[in-house]
């Protein structure tokens, strides 16, 4: 009986084992924490592009990477920092509007930015009214 019990134990553990380390496995990613997700340029005339710059904190466990950033169109031109941003470290994600030659009004427009974080899928917004150039 005591090898039976022996045996049992052993079981257990090994699969008590196999769960913490799945678990510790799984918790060590990386996190893209941005200060703020949307901006407000304001009113300004067609001919003068406008650029804002949102910043992001890495506070995973894990580099960060970012693979992509894209915008719903051609109008908004999104750069990001490149290269692997250790725990702790920030970067930054720069948004340039240009509506020269589109029409005048209201707008607000979405970047998409994909990376290795737990949260993979991060949208930020811009928005303005755009008038004509006089």
């Amino acid at each position: 009986m005591f090898k039976t019990q022996k045996t049992m134990f052993k079981k257990i553990a090994a699969v008590c084992g196999a769960f913490v380390l799945g678990t510790m496995m799984m918790s060590a990613q990386a996190v893209i924490k941005f200060e703020k997700t949307s901006h407000d340029y304001g009113k300004f005339t067609e001919d003068k592009p406008q650029t804002v710059v949102f910043k992001f904190t890495n506070t995973g466990n894990e580099p960060l990477v970012i693979h992509q950033a894209f915008a719903s169109c051609g109008c908004t031109v999104p750069t990001f920092t490149k290269g692997s941003i250790a725990p702790g470290k920030s970067g930054e994600l720069k948004v340039v509007y240009n509506g020269k030659g589109k029409l005048p009004g209201k707008f607000k427009k979405t970047v998409s930015v994909r990376s290795n974080a737990t949260n993979a899928l991060v949208r930020v917004y811009v928005e303005g009214e755009m008038t004509e150039k006089k």
